[in-house]
């Protein structure tokens, strides 16, 4: 019985033995990661299929956002709930804030996907992974629940980015054609414009009646200005053989030119609108400039034989009113006759007066008005006689004639007295010059004379004066000389009193400035050198140099103070500038020195350490000072160095992935510890 007994209790031994030990073996603490993307601690995946999920999940990666840690155990244990044990592996591997972990009880039946907050993904989107991931763990088909897990988070089974993208590229292609299509019909209406405008300017001259037309508007001006221009030159041609045989060759000779020099004008625009229908090429610019000369030479045409034809109105109109136009010379060349005479005396009277070379242009005009008047009476017996004969186209010739002969005798004895009234201003305006003359010469004897060029011209000025007044004054007079001298030496000393003054005034402003400025000068000189003086030990060769330079421009200005005001002042001011540039180069050295661990009052907070001593009287301003200067500058004290700690963070770096470290430095923060997961 008892061996009996025996034999049971080492069978129940053995079977609770080999119980606890099948339940150990289960159990799975918080593990460490493996270096890829999976951790099958509970050994439930083949190498195949181990692959296949790897390749998965670094598809994942490449194609998203996120990337996800899967791990399979047997159970949950330290900690047995799902959430912590999940968080804490997530935790312990450094997973960032998009660094997902799937964690996989195979015999607990269990699971949850650890997230940390701040991750791509929303907590309902992990939850909706988690459900659809649910029924294939039930089913212990652990690879294809890991891959759905990645297809979802990806999104669209793997084929989201590739969606995206294709819409993104269709929607560029859309965009790029429509940009296309109406960048070619913008072109294109743009050529047609620039086609349509030809050479025509953009924006309209006012002075430019062209410049508003287009090339095809000028080149329709011009062919109608044209054919009008040639229509109006045979209808004159006409008119002039109707007036020829009733005038006569003499009486129309000047409308026979007129007509003449039309037809030329007209080759002209007959050439030119050859060379627009030839066959070689022109430019644009060519075509137009031709087509607006032609509208040109037509309006020319046209203007003159207007003329032309009111000269024809007038001649018939003589025919017709020939005996009582005859009679209306005739009074005006009586009344023409007392002026005709005077004509000797006045002229003799103004060359008694006047330099002959100031009459030159009236010295003929006695005989040649009386020239005129005898080809007057001339033509008023002519005209009488062919009146006489019946002849009226030849009177009306002949009255016109008398008719102009009269006008240009009249004209040529008033140019006479006219000259006369000139000379007479012209004589009043010399001596006003004259005047005006002589105070700009005592005017410019006062003025500043470095150079010598104020007294050159006053004193060439004084000779056109002496000249001008013998003009003036000793007859035969020739004001007209004596004005346009006087004009040109009052040009010439305007402009050197303008310049005297100028530099008069220019002088003034610099003495008034160059006081205030060698005073500022002088006190940035002083306030330099006391700065520098004072922490000699720290201000280096730039400020030294600067304060040096500012002293010696200074001793510049003032040996300038009295001759030159000008050159003081430049001098003054460049000392002025030098001044501040030495302060504020020593102030950056004190500065520099001091954020090194020296303070200006005293002992800083250096590598001796300390605080601040009260007063300036401590070794730092001494330093400053320069008492001990010699001794840091000399070389005798070394470098400081500093060190800096460092030491890896625990959290927020990510966990290991295929490739190496994960995370890239996110920081993850804490796990989200989301209510999700579950059993299957």
């Amino acid at each position: 019985m008892r061996s009996r007994w025996l034999a049971v209790a080492a069978v129940v031994a053995a079977a609770f033995t080999g119980a606890f030990s099948a339940t150990a073996a289960s159990a799975t603490d918080p593990l460490t990661l493996d270096s890829g993307y999976v951790t099958d601690s509970a050994g439930v995946l083949s190498a195949d299929e181990t692959a296949t999920v790897e390749a998965r999940l670094q598809e994942l990666t490449e194609n998203s956002t996120s990337d996800l840690f899967v791990v399979l155990v047997d159970e949950f244990t330290s900690p047995s709930d799902r959430i912590e044990w999940a968080d804490t592996v997530a935790e312990n591997n450094n997973l960032g804030p998009e660094q997902y972990l799937l964690a996989i009880a195979v015999d607990q039946r269990s699971y949850y996907i650890s997230a940390a907050e701040g991750g791509p993904l929303s907590g309902s989107k992990l939850d909706d992974v988690e459900q659809k991931i649910q029924p294939l763990l039930a089913q212990n088909d652990w690879s294809g629940a890991i891959i759905l897990a990645a297809d979802e988070i990806q999104g669209d089974g793997g084929a989201g980015a590739l969606q995206v993208f294709l819409i993104i590229l269709a929607i560029i292609a859309v965009a790029l054609l429509l940009w296309l299509i109406i960048s070619l019909v913008r072109r294109r209406r743009r050529a047609a414009a620039v086609r349509e405008r030809g050479a025509m300017p953009e924006h309209p001259d006012p002075n430019d009646p062209f410049s508003t037309l287009t090339d095809d508007q000028v080149a329709t001006q011009a062919g109608l200005a044209l054919v009008q221009a040639d229509d109006a030159i045979t209808s004159s041609r006409e008119e002039l053989g109707f007036a020829v045989a009733q005038f006569g060759d003499a009486a129309t000779a000047e409308f026979t030119h007129v007509v003449e020099a039309a037809k030329a004008k007209m080759s002209e625009a007959f050439d030119l609108k050859q060379k627009l229908d030839d066959e070689i090429e022109d430019t644009v610019q060519d075509r137009r400039a031709w087509h607006i000369r032609i509208i040109q030479i037509a309006d020319e045409i046209d203007d003159v034989l207007d003329d032309n034809t009111e000269a024809f109105d007038a001649l018939r109109k003589l025919e017709q009113n020939a005996p009582q136009e005859l009679e209306r010379v005739k009074s005006e060349r009586a009344a023409l006759q007392p002026i005709v005479e005077g004509a000797p005396a006045a002229f003799a009277a103004l060359a008694a007066t006047y330099d002959p070379t100031a009459l030159t242009t009236v010295a003929d005009n006695p005989a040649q008005a009386q020239e005129r008047a005898a080809l007057a009476d001339r033509s008023i017996a002519a005209a009488a006689e062919a009146i006489a004969a019946g002849k009226s186209g030849e009177a009306a010739f002949a009255i016109r004639t008398a008719e102009q002969s009269v006008a240009q005798a009249a004209q040529l004895v008033q140019a006479i007295s006219g000259l006369g009234a000139d000379l007479a201003t012209i004589e009043a305006q010399a001596q006003a010059l004259v005047a005006e003359l002589q105070t700009d010469v005592a005017t410019a004897q006062q003025l500043p004379d470095v150079q010598g060029s104020v007294s050159a011209v006053a004193s060439s000025t004084v000779q056109q004066l002496q000249r001008a007044q013998a003009d003036l004054t000793v007859a035969p007079r020739n004001p007209q000389r004596a004005f346009d001298a006087l004009t040109a030496a009052n040009t010439q000393i305007d402009a050197v009193i303008a310049q005297g003054r100028e530099s008069i005034d220019r002088t003034r402003r610099a003495q008034q400035m160059l006081e205030q400025t060698l005073t500022q000068a002088g006190s940035e000189i002083r306030t330099g050198r006391e700065f520098i003086e004072t922490r000699r030990g720290t201000v280096g060769s730039t400020a030294r140099t600067r304060l040096s330079q500012a002293e010696a421009s200074l001793t510049q200005a003032l040996s300038l103070r009295e001759t030159s005001p000008e050159a003081a002042l430049t001098e003054a001011t460049r000392a002025l500038d030098l001044a501040r540039q030495a302060i504020a180069s020593a102030s950056a050295d004190v500065s520099s020195y001091n954020s090194r661990g020296y303070d200006d009052s005293g002992w800083g907070t250096g590598p001796f350490g300390g605080g601040s001593s009260s007063g300036g009287s401590g070794i730092g301003g001494d330093i400053l000072g320069g008492i001990i200067g010699g001794l840091l500058s000399g070389g005798g004290g070394g470098g400081r160095s500093s060190s800096r700690s460092s030491s890896w963070r625990s959290s927020g770096g990510g966990g290991f992935r295929s490739s190496g470290f994960g995370g890239g430095g996110r920081s993850g923060g804490g796990r989200s510890g989301r209510s999700g997961g579950g059993r299957f």
